[in-house]
């Protein structure tokens, strides 16, 4: 089909509306590794500067950690550039096994299969092992990819109320003619930074005969006393059914992510889940990284430590600023600001004064819940985070939000 001058005018009109609402998402160039602080071109074709890297899922600053960068060279070495074919064909090398069983003790699993990245793990797991005589029952505000894997799926699917173990009661008391009742979560929500009631929730799942399956991204490496996750947080180690969770944030940054969990489970994923099955394996020099990601996380807690003195800490001067935050204890800390417009132009007034935050705003968060989502990470020193408050200060001074709660900067730049 031909693309018209007509085509391309409705196309060129909606991205100017979109300009015009003050929402528009530019282009940012990160022009040196990923870590605390960073040097970025903004906007395009700008002078490159040194900022302060504070929205990157780079929890326990591995990312560009030396002895991570080393193991990451061994692999590229010792097993070359990529696998060029799927896992079941000849995509699987004997460090894709080794990681897979280190990722299972870490997680205290049963089993882990390893896919390209946790979106692809979400895209496959429902289908692999639910059908039409099966039920999903999930919170409203889990992550998107799990969305998207649950359409894949014959399984009827229903929600209940964000972390509301009532409302989830009442729908497992109406599902019980079901073959199989599966409960999805969120272990950490990421983008309120709120933890799943995963205790309750279990409780809920053993009492009606449901499974649970958890997608534990933000929380895999420091949520818990030893970085396990939310399930260890709240002392249910071994009763999860499913944990989906990623390579490409805490554990290294890198790309990759896995299903884990009861080994049945696990097995049908390996013979039926399409990413798996039609998407090359993870590259041997991240399978290699990450294994040497999990020595570190497993041998202290040292940097989970840390990140939870900065999260406290960060937290607490934010508020003492002035601020609005959304209540909690997790890395993800997003200051509330509610007007989309208002969170597109703060977080460009932020990375003038060197900071590097983006604003969020629908459909990424629902409309009216706009914000600039801060996250902390175990290489922020307390000067850094210092540094960042000061920021807001300044920049929310200058917009007159600074002691107004949520009414007031709506009624000040509404919704």
């Amino acid at each position: 089909m031909v693309y018209s001058d007509r085509t391309r005018q409705l196309f060129a009109d909606e991205l100017t509306s979109i300009r015009g609402k003050g929402l528009f998402k530019e282009k940012r160039f990160i022009c040196s590794a990923q870590d605390a602080e960073i040097e970025v071109e903004y906007p395009e074709g700008a002078p490159r500067r040194r900022v302060l890297n504070f929205c990157a899922n780079n929890y326990l600053g591995l990312s560009s950690h030396p002895e991570v960068v080393a193991a990451a060279h061994q692999g590229l070495e010792e097993r070359g550039y990529g696998m060029s074919s799927v896992r079941f064909i000849c995509g699987t090398q004997d460090i894709h096994r080794d990681l897979e069983n280190r990722l299972t003790e870490f997680l205290g699993t049963e089993d882990t299969i390893l896919f390209p990245s946790c979106l692809d793990a979400n895209a496959g797991v429902f289908e692999a092992i639910l059908g039409a005589e099966d039920v999903i029952i999930a919170d409203r505000l889990i992550h998107a990819s799990l969305v998207d894997g649950i359409r894949l799926c014959s399984a009827e699917y229903d929600t209940f109320k964000h972390m509301d173990m009532k409302h989830l009661e009442k729908k497992l008391e109406a599902h019980q003619d079901k073959r199989h009742r599966l409960i999805v979560t969120d272990g950490v929500f990421s983008m309120d930074g709120d933890l799943c009631p995963l205790g309750e929730m279990v409780a809920l799942a053993e009492k009606y005969d449901a499974m649970v399956l958890v997608d534990e991204c933000h929380a895999s490496g420091f949520i818990g006393k030893t970085g396990r996750g939310t399930h260890e947080h709240f002392g249910v180690l071994g009763r999860i059914d499913l944990i989906t969770t990623t390579l490409g944030k805490a554990l290294g940054g890198a790309s990759g992510g896995c299903v884990s969990g009861r080994r049945e489970l696990v097995e049908l994923c390996r013979q039926k889940a399409r990413p798996y099955l039609f998407s090359n394996a993870i590259a041997p020099s991240i399978v290699s990284a990450s294994i040497k990601v999990l020595d570190i996380v497993s041998g202290s807690t040292e940097r989970r430590d840390r990140l939870e003195w900065n999260t406290r800490y960060f937290r607490e001067q934010i508020v003492a600023a002035g601020l609005n935050i959304r209540e909690g204890e997790t890395p993800i800390a997003p200051v509330m600001l509610y007007n989309a417009k208002l969170a597109n132009d703060m977080s460009r007034d932020m990375y003038a004064e060197g900071i590097y935050v983006v604003g969020f705003f629908f459909p990424v968060v629902p409309a009216g819940a706009a914000r600039i989502r801060v996250q902390l990470s175990a290489s922020h020193t307390k000067e850094m985070i210092d540094q960042c408050v000061a920021a807001f200060r300044k920049v929310g001074e200058k917009y007159g939000i600074l002691g107004l709660d949520k009414q007031g900067i709506i009624d000040k730049y509404g919704m």
